[in-house]
């Protein structure tokens, strides 16, 4: 048996091949689809089988595409309502492809129509090899529980306590856990950063494993969840009828800096895909930077939504083109084109750049022994729980979409998060609202801790 785990680190998504005599059989594909015709092709096999563990709402598949392109057939849980043609999963599904049996489980609880697939390579053994999870059971994690418009949370998080004491935690010890995402999805909370696991592991060390109680697991699942991105539900919906090919997208058009400002005057989003760095030492005022070198699609997805039609800025036609393929992933498809010539064609037009200052956390804590700067912290409410700067305020970079934080327009803010990353994503859009003092703490909270400057913790609190 052939089997290979495609991680996609923009997404913190897994996605799965397994071949054995000729046929191969992909499991949660991306968008972009060239990589499972490539591996195909250097393993002499043909893709015949696609299976969706679930309505995927961080990212646009490409099950579509890719069945379209080599004529498989498409498997989903019955209860997802897709319009394309596809077999309807239910529970004692059973697909044998050469020595490989894959069976199916109906697990709601992430979604309605979630199941997990058990793997059992014949010619090895006749017990399990490995189940695929999906959005269910994650390494460290269970799936967010608020994600259909059809179920309460509540009702989700008590399904998904079925699905995992009466399903996947009846399987052997030994079964290998291979989830649909990684450390960093907003699909879940707590994930490690290992790619695997074992049912018996995740029995011993998952957090959510170990409430016994139903109702304390319907509890803990639906409070204090991180916020759900508009575009979560958008990209739900374009999986169930289907996307269209990444081939069908329009080519990309150059705007001279005249016209990218007057856009900028009359709303328009420009979004620079540079590093942090770069962007701080000088960028078109009221652009947005979302760098590529990050978790680039989730954020943009989170920060801008679908409908933004927003005019990229980068230096080379690399930058571009990697940049259209990961909005896309997300369902950001709609781009009004990109700055000529990038940041410099914007000065030689003679339009001023603007900078973002950076400080050390050396520098801040000088700074906050004289109590001239406030300090952000733009962290998700785990992170600040676990530890923080002493007098920080928080509010995570999560809901700026949907309001920023009330700061008064004159006080300095030094705005950090655990890197560097979210920070200067977070200075931008305050830039771009009009707010003049906003600083990024270079290094983030990883270079405070590092310095060995105080740390407290404790429940967050707002700004």
């Amino acid at each position: 048996m052939y089997f290979e785990q495609f991680y996609l680190g923009c997404l913190a998504h897994a996605s799965y091949m397994l071949a054995s005599e000729g046929e191969a059989i992909v499991i949660d594909p991306q968008r972009d689809v060239e990589i499972y015709l490539e591996a195909a092709k250097q393993e002499g096999v043909r893709i015949r089988h696609i299976f969706e563990s679930h309505l995927h709402a961080d990212f646009v598949s490409g099950h579509k595409e890719l069945a379209a392109r080599t004529g498989a057939t498409i498997y989903m849980g019955s209860a997802a309502g897709a319009t394309f043609p596809h077999v309807g999963v239910k529970e004692d599904f059973q697909l044998r492809v050469g020595k490989i049996r894959i069976d199916a489980l109906e697990t709601p609880g992430h979604t309605p129509e979630s199941i997990c697939l058990v793997i059992t390579d014949e010619e090895k053994s006749p017990r399990p090899w490995a189940v695929l999870t999906g959005d269910t059971l994650f390494i460290g994690d269970v799936g967010r529980p608020d994600l259909s418009k059809t179920h309460t949370p509540q009702q989700l998080a008590g399904l998904m306590y079925d699905s995992l004491h009466a399903k996947l935690l009846s399987l052997p010890d030994d079964v290998l856990v291979y989830p649909a995402h990684g450390a960093g999805s907003l699909c879940g909370r707590n994930m490690r950063a290992e790619r695997s696991s074992t049912i018996g592991t995740e029995r011993l060390t998952n957090y959510a494993l170990q409430i016994r109680s139903r109702d304390e697991f319907i509890r803990q699942m639906t409070s204090n969840l991180p916020a759900r991105p508009d575009y979560f539900l958008e990209d739900a919906a374009i999986n169930r009828t289907g996307a269209t090919s990444l081939t069908d997208l329009p080519e990309l058009k150059p705007i001279a800096a005249s016209e990218l400002n007057a856009m900028l005057k009359a709303g328009a989003v420009a979004v620079d895909v540079r590093s942090g760095d770069e962007f701080a030492a000088g960028h078109v005022p009221g652009s947005i930077n979302i760098a590529l070198s990050g978790q680039f699609a989730s954020w943009a997805g989170a920060v801008l939504g679908l409908s933004a039609k927003p005019v990229l800025i980068a230096e080379t036609s690399e930058q571009l083109d990697e940049a259209r393929v990961r909005l896309a992933r997300v369902g950001i498809e709609n781009l009004a084109g990109y700055l000529d010539a990038g940041t410099a064609g914007w000065s030689r037009a003679g339009f001023a750049l603007q900078q973002l200052p950076q400080i050390t956390v050396q520098e801040l804590k000088s700074r906050l022994t004289s109590k001239g700067l406030k300090v952000l912290d733009v962290r998700r409410e785990g992170e600040w729980d676990a530890g923080h700067i002493s007098g920080a305020d928080w509010y995570p970079l999560d809901r700026f979409k949907a309001a920023l934080p009330s700061i008064e327009p004159g006080q300095p803010l030094a705005v950090h998060c655990k890197s560097g990353y979210r920070s200067v994503i977070a200075c931008s859009l305050l830039q771009r609202a009009g707010y003049k003092n906003a600083i990024n703490v270079v290094g983030g909270f990883d270079a405070w801790v590092e310095a060995k400057l105080p740390v407290e913790s404790g429940a967050a609190v707002s700004a």
